[in-house]
């Protein structure tokens, strides 16, 4: 459902969850479903832009925050309720086309501008925006849909410590995360890992 809210001459809208049986209607239009639009472009779950959106969800679910729709180009991937913000970062050793051996897991981490979908605009500034980072590796070796959570592994780690050991640096490779000494953590322990996290940040504020 979208409410639609009236601003400077441009509208907004809140979105609620869908559950996939909305129809399509218009000339021509017969039977056809939302549901058949997700199946047809969400299928693909190893492929980079679904497989890190389900990276999304699954740290959304782990905290209790996917009741909401995702916001596409937010400020920060995930924000909890008490405002802590969180970047999530996804990789694989397998992927949705054919390969002659496993990918090398890496990781994005440039610092970037940052958009802020509640007010439109651009905020000022080069730099790492979130709280914390959240890195996920799908760790399945065959060519299979990553639904089982005990396949993929966690890394969690502040923000500032990336800031403070690689200010400049553009992407990390797994083995160079480890050394910057992540809490690493499967999805049960997750919502913990970020929680402790959160608190260490706020005792150094």
């Amino acid at each position: 459902m979208y409410n639609v809210f009236m601003g400077d001459g441009l509208s907004q809208h809140e979105v609620e969850l869908l559950n996939g049986q909305e129809p399509f209607h218009g000339p021509g239009v017969k039977e056809l479903l939302l549901v058949d639009y997700w199946r047809w472009s969400g299928s693909v779950l190893l492929d980079n832009t679904t497989r890190g959106i389900l990276s999304e969800f699954l740290i959304a679910t782990a905290l209790g925050l996917h009741k909401k729709p995702r916001k596409e180009w937010d400020e920060s991937d995930i924000r909890m309720e008490s405002g802590t913000s969180i970047e999530v970062k996804s990789s694989a050793y397998v992927q949705s086309w054919e390969q002659s051996k496993t990918s090398v897991i890496e990781f994005g981490i440039a610092p970037h501008r940052s958009w802020n979908a509640e007010t439109g605009e651009y905020r000022e500034g080069v730099k790492r925006w979130t709280d914390i980072y959240v890195f996920c590796v799908f760790t399945g070796k065959e060519p299979l849909h990553p639904l089982d959570t005990s396949k993929w592994d966690f890394y969690v780690l502040p923000t500032e410590a990336l800031d403070r050991e690689v200010p400049e640096q553009k992407s990390i490779r797994l083995n160079s995360l480890k050394k910057l000494k992540p809490y690493e953590c499967q999805y049960v322990d997750l919502k913990k890992t970020i929680e402790n996290i959160e608190n260490s940040i706020r005792e150094k504020a």
